[in-house]
């Protein structure tokens, strides 16, 4: 993951925007939540490895889930530029959608075998429907949108499906590989699993 442990204020986070206290919070939880697991680890746990009360862990987050969103956010941001970073690199809008996907499948992959008790956390944000994970469903949706309709446009993707009936239809069917709840139940099927997936996709775009 990304050495960049600054955190934006979000919902269950409180105290000032810009304040050191709430970053070492962060960087504590992400020590304690590799190590023993989101569930193992309380909010007295990352007081006593700070060396703060638990009372004044509570002036910066609400709950332990606000400080499990807040990594969950970082986590997901580096999915998110990942994906947006094969974008900006396809020369077509099929080269883009590809790179894009390859992009967000690679760094959800990695998150499970590199700090897989991280992934949890992810994994139980999409359970519960925290806010970064319905953020992340977005943001991909709005990328994958925003390349079907380059495609429209140079003539190289078909005009005649709604849009919105196939940005919706393409996130159900690359959502296997994207959702840390189903990709943990789809490791099996790399590394030809998603070139498969975004074949057909492809494939179904053709004008």
């Amino acid at each position: 993951m990304s050495a960049d442990h600054s955190t934006t204020p979000t919902e269950g986070q409180r105290g000032p925007a810009d304040h050191d206290v709430r970053d070492r919070i962060v960087v504590a939880a992400r020590a304690h939540f590799t190590r023993f697991g989101y569930s193992k680890t309380t909010v007295a746990d990352l007081a006593k490895a700070i060396g703060f009360s638990k009372a004044y862990v509570y002036k910066f987050f609400e709950s332990k889930q606000a400080i499990g969103e807040a990594i969950c956010t970082q986590c997901l941001e580096k999915i998110v530029s990942t994906g947006e970073a094969g974008k900006a690199e396809g020369k077509t809008a099929s080269e883009k959608l590809r790179r894009c996907f390859n992009g967000l499948v690679n760094a959800t992959v990695a998150m499970v075998f590199e700090e897989e008790l991280l992934y949890e956390i992810a994994a139980q944000a999409v359970a519960e429907g925290w806010a970064p994970s319905i953020t992340l469903a977005e943001t991909v949706e709005a990328m994958v949108r925003d390349i079907v309709l380059i495609g429209r446009e140079t003539g190289e993707f078909e005009r005649k499906t709604p849009i919105d009936e196939t940005s919706d239809a393409i996130m159900l069917v690359i959502q296997g590989f994207l959702n840390p709840l189903m990709l943990k139940h789809n490791l099996h099927e790399l590394p030809e699993g998603p070139t498969k997936v975004i074949n057909l996709v492809l494939r179904s775009l053709a004008a």
